[in-house]
């Protein structure tokens, strides 16, 4: 699982200094150790430090290394189940604090990067764009729903309205949120990682927990030493592996692939997207996209379901680009890469506690940048004994995958094949 260097992304080759942090070495003793120096595993610590706990995250590769600096940098709100879906399924006390909450994690992001000056060219403004008719109902019905819980920075978007913020004929119309916006995720994780040692932290890198030893204290054991805790947090992911076999039996990697063009000019840059908003169309197998700081269209899209790398990303996401944007035909692509997210069956997040002191947060299926700082968060508060918001999400139901880990790839390709058929017919 150890990896010495970032993916060659257009964010490892744009990315702020970052110290070398050091493989540990010997036996530690801490509060709490953290498995993972992703957002999840970030956002906990700094949560914790904040409140006077010792911490120590171990990390397999670098600070970043996963989804956290690699996925397209958009804060989108809500979980990737709405809360409607939710309401459905669980009681209207849980519901109602789950739905509070689904706008908290863009919230934590702007107050971490104004409280710890994180340079992460944060800009406000995310647009949902509507493929068809039916998409734009949704739109209505979730524009509804959001405002429910208090969410009122929405504005819908007729076909003119689109067109004024994105410049393309493919929408028929869209959702503008200015609370959503977008961030270089690389940077705002190492920024993280400078606030977690501002606060007294300790991050080992290049440091994989190969086991961990349950119990009344528990023991993370990494190859040349390990780390005594009262308590554990995993956050690993979809870079988990099998360290904790009954969560990886519940869950499964996804790759998603990004590419990203040459530096635009002012021009074209402004002929795409006018307003700099980011933005990802309505379809269940979405394109997602945005301007990057030197005005680079960094472009998303597509599912490898069990995350194996594909041959030639740019051949997967280059004619998705050319369908919203023909007038990049000429355009050179100078980064493509892939990323994994970590897919649930329900696609709601799993989170939990195994015995007493071994805590867990997994499975944003795609929603993960806003989500996994609301879950750091959460997670603390569990530690320090409010657990109320930790039980609205430890007691959603989890279900593994039918046929097991053996059949879960075809399972859920078989599914996605058909929502995809969905997404061509418009229907």
């Amino acid at each position: 699982m150890a990896h010495s260097d970032y993916p060659q992304s257009f964010y490892a080759a744009s990315a702020n200094p970052a110290p070398a942090r050091p493989e540990l070495q010997g036996e530690i003793e801490t509060d709490v150790c953290v498995v993972g120096a992703g957002y999840t595993g970030l956002s906990t610590a700094i949560a914790l430090l904040e409140n006077g706990f010792k911490v120590v995250i171990v990390e397999a590769a670098k600070v970043g290394f996963g989804a956290s600096g690699r996925n397209g940098g958009q804060i989108v709100n809500s979980y990737s189940r709405d809360i409607d879906v939710i309401e459905r399924s669980v009681g209207a006390q849980q519901a109602k604090l789950l739905g509070d909450m689904a706008f908290e994690g863009g919230r934590i992001i702007r107050e971490r990067v104004a409280k710890y000056n994180i340079q992460c060219d944060l800009k406000d403004g995310g647009v949902f764009a509507a493929n068809t008719p039916k998409h734009m109902k949704h739109l209505e019905s979730q524009k509804k729903l959001w405002e429910r819980y208090g969410h009122t920075q929405l504005e819908l978007l007729d076909s003119k309205g689109i067109r004024n913020v994105v410049g393309t004929d493919n929408y028929v119309g869209g959702m503008l949120d200015m609370s959503g916006g977008h961030i270089h995720p690389l940077n705002l994780a190492l920024g993280e990682a400078d606030a977690v040692e501002s606060l007294g932290g300790t991050i080992y890198e290049q440091t994989p927990a190969t086991r961990i030893d349950r119990g009344a204290n528990p023991v993370v054991q990494t190859p040349k030493g390990r780390v005594k805790a009262k308590f554990v947090v995993v956050a690993g992911n979809a870079y988990l592996g099998n360290l904790i076999p009954e969560l990886a039996a519940k869950s499964m990697p996804c790759g998603t692939q990004v590419i990203t063009t040459e530096p635009l000019s002012d021009e074209v840059a402004k002929s795409l997207l006018p307003q700099d908003y980011c933005v990802e169309d309505c379809n269940y197998l979405l394109d997602y996209y945005r301007l990057s700081a030197d005005k680079r269209l960094i472009f998303g899209g597509g599912v490898v379901y069990g995350a194996r790398d594909p041959a030639n990303i740019e051949a997967i996401i280059r004619p998705k680009m050319l369908k919203a944007f023909p007038q990049l035909k000429n355009v050179k692509i100078d980064y493509a890469w892939t990323g994994n997210f970590l897919l649930t069956l329900s696609r709601l997040p799993q989170v939990g506690r195994l015995g007493d002191n071994v805590y867990y947060s997994q499975g944003c299926s795609g929603h993960g940048v806003t989500y996994t700082h609301l879950a750091g968060k959460v997670l603390a508060e569990a530690l320090r004994g409010q657990a109320e918001r930790f039980d609205a999400f430890a007691t959603l139901p989890h279900y593994p995958f039918p046929g097991g880990q053996l059949l879960r790839v075809p399972f859920t390709a078989l599914g996605a094949w058909y929502y995809s058929l969905r997404d061509k017919l418009g229907i």
